[in-house]
């Protein structure tokens, strides 16, 4: 599974979403350009001990990303999207891309892949979830949905993506 933040605004929202990225052993993308800067110790202190153990990448912009991943396999995840993000079958590999925290994703990404496009649906008195708890959402939906498909246990997974994650990768762009 790849997270993919577009251009993320806010330090706290990255490390989050660094953790959960590393308790499903998912690689984590960050679009330039971002909002604070990569060596920030709050960025590693929202993700505490976690961060050596994350498989991370930087792009410049959305062209170099999708030079890089399937763009077949991209899910955008919008609040005006029509369809909810459980109302989809997640094949194995999927790209999970969310926005900025202020201005969500561009409206030309959107209508590029308007059938890609999902939502997480909430109640109308909320304007929004936070960037790092939409990422959750949507990241163990689609670990549940997968492990379902497979047949694997919650510990032969566990067993999995400690295998697949022994160590932290990242590169820059």
């Amino acid at each position: 599974m790849h997270i993919v933040l577009h251009q993320p605004e806010i330090h706290y929202n990255a490390g989050n979403v660094g953790r959960t990225c590393v308790a499903l052993g998912a690689k984590l993308w960050l679009v330039r350009p971002l909002g604070f800067r990569l060596d920030d110790k709050h960025l590693r202190r929202a993700g505490m001990d976690y961060w050596q153990h994350l498989d991370w990448e930087v792009v410049d912009d959305w062209r170099a990303l999708c030079a890089r991943l399937d763009e077949g396999r991209l899910w955008l995840f919008s609040k005006t999207a029509q369809r909810a993000y459980t109302e989809v079958r997640f094949e194995p590999k999927p790209v999970l891309v969310f926005g900025s925290e202020s201005q969500g994703l561009p409206s030309g990404l959107l209508q590029a892949h308007a059938d890609r496009c999902l939502r997480i649906p909430i109640h109308a008195n909320a304007r929004c979830l936070n960037l790092s708890v939409s990422v959750a959402v949507a990241a163990f939906e689609v670990r549940r949905q997968l492990q379902a498909s497979d047949g694997c246990t919650p510990s032969e997974e566990a067993k999995a993506i400690a295998e697949a994650v022994p160590h932290a990768k990242h590169t820059t762009a």
